[in-house]
C-alpha cells in the first residue's frame, strides 16, 4: 500500500524550468566572470527562497497529509514563521535535506507506518553534520535502532525538523528534550540540586543531561566502563576552582575521593581489567545519588550525617552506627580534622625519606669503603 497525499482545492503550482542552449550557457558563464564584485550568496539566496516559496504554496496548508499503511495520517504542513527564525530558514533550500523532491508532483513512497516515515529521513543530516553522525553510529540510541526498536530517537527527533535552534539554547531546552523519552528521569531532575537550579534559577552553571551522557555518541549508563568513569564526568565541574569558588564549595573533592580506598579502587579498576560482576567500591553516584542529587546539607540527603549509616550500609550490610567516623570522607587531615590521621600522615612524610636516605648513604659508604681498601 503507498502512502498517498491529500491536498484539497489545490494543485502544486508546476516547477519553473528553462533549457540554455550550450553556447548562451558558455556566453553567461564569461559573463559571469566579469561581475566578481557582486556577493556569491546572493544567488545562492534567490535560489533557496524561490523554491521554499515554491514549496510552502502547498506545504502552509493544514490540508496536506500524508497517510500511511496502517491507516494513520500526518501532516505534512510547515510552519512558515518558525522555519524562517530556525538555524536553517536562510541558508538551505528544501531539497538539501528533501533529495529526489524537486520534480512536482513528488515521487510516490510507500510508509508502513510513523516510524518508517521518520527513518526515511534519517541520513538527511550526513551531508553537512558527518562527524556528529558518525559520532551517533557509536551511541546507545543507534545501537537501540539497529535492532529494530523504533523508539529509539534519531537526529530530528531531538533536533527537530523545520524549527530546528542553535544547539543547547537555551540549556534547559536540552532537558526538555530528553524529557520526551525519559519523563520518569526527568521528573527526578527536575526536584535535584542540579535540576532546580537550571529550571527554577535559570543557572547555566549547572549540568544538564548532555554534560553528564554527551550529545551524540551516549553510551549505556548501565554499563561497567561507564560508571567507573563517573568519577570523572563529576570532576569536570568540581573541579573547576573559579566555579566551585562562586558557590563555596570545594574544589578538591575529586583528589580526596582518589586518594582515599574507595577512589583508588575505581582508578585501578579503570586502568586494569574491570570487573566481570558488578562493580568493587562505591563511586560518586552510590553516595549522592544521580538524577536525585541533593544539597549534603538537605534532610534527605544520603550523605547527611544523620543518614550516613544507611548509605554505607548498602555496601556494607550490617555496619554499626559507628562505621562511619571511620571515614574522612572529602576531608582533608589536619589538626582541626582528624588530627590523628594528621599527625601519623606527618610521621611518616618525614620518616620514610630518612629511612630510604639513610639506606642509599649506608650503600653508598659502603661502596666508597670497598673502593678505599682495594
Amino acid at each position: 500500500m503507498r502512502a498517498m497525499l491529500r491536498l484539497e482545492g489545490r494543485q502544486p503550482p508546476p516547477l519553473r524550468v528553462t533549457r540554455i542552449p550550450l553556447a548562451r550557457a558558455v556566453a553567461g558563464c564569461a559573463l559571469a566572470a566579469g561581475v566578481l564584485l557582486l556577493p556569491a550568496t546572493v544567488h545562492a539566496q534567490d535560489s533557496a527562497k524561490e523554491e521554499i516559496e515554491t514549496c510552502l504554496t502547498c506545504h502552509s496548508d493544514d490540508g496536506l497529509t500524508v497517510t500511511f499503511a496502517d491507516g494513520q495520517t500526518h501532516t505534512l504542513k510547515v510552519d512558515q514563521a518558525m522555519f524562517a527564525k530556525s538555524v536553517h530558514g536562510e541558508n538551505l533550500k528544501c531539497t538539501d535535506c528533501h533529495a529526489g523532491f524537486g520534480e512536482i508532483p513528488h515521487p510516490e513512497r510507500t510508509f508502513k507506518n510513523a516510524a518508517d516515515f521518520r527513518a526515511s529521513f534519517r541520513d538527511a543530516c550526513k551531508s553537512c553534520h558527518f562527524d556528529n553522525y558518525t559520532q551517533s553510529l557509536d551511541g546507545v540510541h543507534y545501537a537501540l535502532l539497529s535492532k529494530g526498536d523504533t523508539r529509539a530517537p534519531f537526529c530530528g527527533d531531538c533536533h527537530g525538523s523545520h524549527a530546528i535552534q542553535a544547539a543547547g539554547k537555551p540549556r534547559a531546552a536540552i532537558s526538555r528534550t530528553c524529557a520526551r523519552c525519559h519523563g520518569a528521569i526527568s521528573d527526578t531532575y527536575v526536584k535535584s540540586v542540579h535540576g532546580k537550579s537550571l529550571v527554577e534559577g535559570h543557572n547555566d552553571d549547572v549540568p544538564v543531561c548532555t554534560d553528564c551522557h554527551r550529545s551524540h555518541d551516549i553510551a549505556d549508563p548501565r554499563s561497567t566502563a561507564w560508571l567507573l568513569k563517573t568519577p570523572e564526568i563529576c570532576g569536570k565541574c568540581h573541579t573547576n576552582k573559579a566555579l566551585m569558588d562562586k558557590y563555596q564549595l570545594s574544589s578538591n573533592v575529586l583528589s580526596t575521593y582518589l586518594a582515599d580506598f574507595h577512589g583508588m579502587s575505581a582508578s585501578l579498576s579503570k586502568n586494569g581489567t574491570a570487573p566481570a560482576q558488578g562493580r568493587v567500591t562505591a563511586l560518586c553516584i552510590d553516595c549522592h545519588g544521580v538524577h536525585n542529587i541533593t544539597r549534603v546539607d538537605d534532610p534527605s540527603s544520603p550523605v547527611l550525617k544523620a543518614n550516613l549509616v544507611a548509605t554505607c550500609q548498602k555496601c556494607h550490610p550490617g555496619a554499626p552506627e559507628t562505621f562511619p567516623a571511620a571515614w574522612l570522607s572529602h576531608y582533608e587531615p589536619s589538626w582541626q580534622k582528624a588530627p590523628i590521621v594528621y599527625s601519623v600522615k606527618l610521621f611518616y612524610t618525614v620518616f620514610i625519606p630518612f629511612i630510604i636516605g639513610g639506606l642509599v648513604l649506608q650503600i653508598l659508604l659502603h661502596l666508597w669503603r670497598l673502593v678505599v681498601n682495594r
